[in-house]
């Protein structure tokens, strides 16, 4: 008993705020220097088994499952969108490491594997690319970070007294996870503040620099050629066949986007800062790694070493896990893990971290959820 209540006040410890006491350079030397080297190989191979496994389930799919009597054709649907859902959030993954520049050596081979996987997904790849490094660069800034930023309290509005109880959040929850995703592409809805329209489709959005426009452009083409794809596949086989063969399955991925990035940013244990404390190390140390059982290895890890990755993106997946484990004896309590059972761990967060308040005379601010 007492073990489970050490494990509980481990959990929710609050990481340390102040400035560590290593570098990103001690870190650095930290992990084997193999870790950084990337392999064209070794990617491709992860990728075509992810290909393989998609395959595999379409041909099933296809080939039997309208042979399968109700309701047993029900269970052979949820169980091939669920499998579907999970292997593309690990191609979605690999889309994500080729825009870190961390699946080879070679960045036109990165951005062209990135550019077909992630339209493929509809997802923008250049346009979310250059976002998602912008939020790496701000990561735990409560200025500047570009998205999942932190509601503070002064700013709540009027809606979340009346959502602050179980069935609100299961609602909140239900939303985001099925919305979010398109609605930040779209509309920039959680993203950053920009003082006009901001968009990932919009190739003159204040999110980008002049000489990234034409690679926003780009990233709409390959969105309207999958969407294309779609449209042609849709008066051949039928709405009804592309939802359920692909629709579903993207919806899952859609989730699974933001169900693991909101929890790698949100625990009642990780600090915020403003400009007066904010550094790059303190605000990549501020996330957590999680674990999703054997889902670690259909994700390729970027749940359990979601705290390296902050700090050195370009390290391939593959070496992540190593490297992590080289590291965490060196950050010691500034490195955050958290193996509560995942489902378990995002309702508790989700009841706890309801805004973020400042520290007294500090940039520091903490998540609460008393309204």
């Amino acid at each position: 008993m007492s073990s489970k209540i050490d494990e509980k006040k481990n959990v929710a410890k609050r990481v340390p705020s102040s400035k560590p006491p290593f570098t990103i350079g001690d870190i650095k030397r930290a992990i084997p220097p193999h870790c950084f080297e990337r392999s064209l190989i070794k990617s491709f191979s992860y990728l075509i088994q992810d290909l393989i496994l998609v395959s595999i389930f379409y041909y099933i799919a296809n080939t039997y499952f309208h042979l399968i009597p109700s309701p047993y054709s029900y269970v052979a649907w949820t169980t091939y969108w669920i499998a579907q859902g999970c292997v593309g959030e690990g191609i979605w993954i690999l889309a994500h490491e080729c825009g870190h520049h961390g699946f080879s050596d070679y960045q036109w081979v990165d951005d062209t594997v990135g550019l077909i996987l992630h339209s493929a997904l509809l997802t923008p790849y250049f346009a979310w690319k250059h976002s998602h490094r912008r939020h790496h660069s701000n990561t735990a800034s409560i200025e500047n970070d570009e998205v999942y930023k932190p509601r503070i309290k002064s700013k709540l509005r009027w809606y979340y007294n009346y959502l602050n109880n179980p069935l609100g959040r299961l609602l909140i929850l239900a939303f985001t996870l099925t919305f979010a995703w398109p609605l930040y592409l779209l509309f920039n809805v959680s993203g950053k503040n920009y003082d006009r329209f901001a968009s990932h489709y919009y190739p003159y959005s204040p999110i980008y620099s002049d000489r990234e426009r034409l690679q926003i452009y780009i990233s709409d083409a390959g969105v309207i050629a999958t969407t294309y794809l779609l449209y042609r596949a849709t008066m051949m086989k039928g709405l009804a066949w592309v939802f359920c063969i692909y629709g579903v399955p993207l919806l899952i991925v859609n989730g699974l986007v933001v169900f693991i990035t909101l929890l790698h940013h949100t625990h009642s244990s990780l600090p915020h800062y403003d400009s007066s404390e904010w550094d790059f190390l303190r605000g990549a140390l501020a996330t957590v790694d999680r674990d999703y059982g054997f889902l670690n290895k259909v994700f390729h890890n970027v749940t359990d070493t979601h705290v390296l990755h902050h700090i050195f993106p370009y390290i391939s997946h593959h070496h992540a896990v190593e490297a992590t484990k080289a590291i965490k004896p060196l950050l010691g309590e500034y490195y955050k893990f958290d193996d509560t059972p995942i489902l378990k761990a995002m309702w508790r967060d989700i009841n706890e971290c309801i805004f973020v308040e400042k520290e007294k005379d500090k940039g520091i601010y903490w998540y609460k959820n008393k309204i």
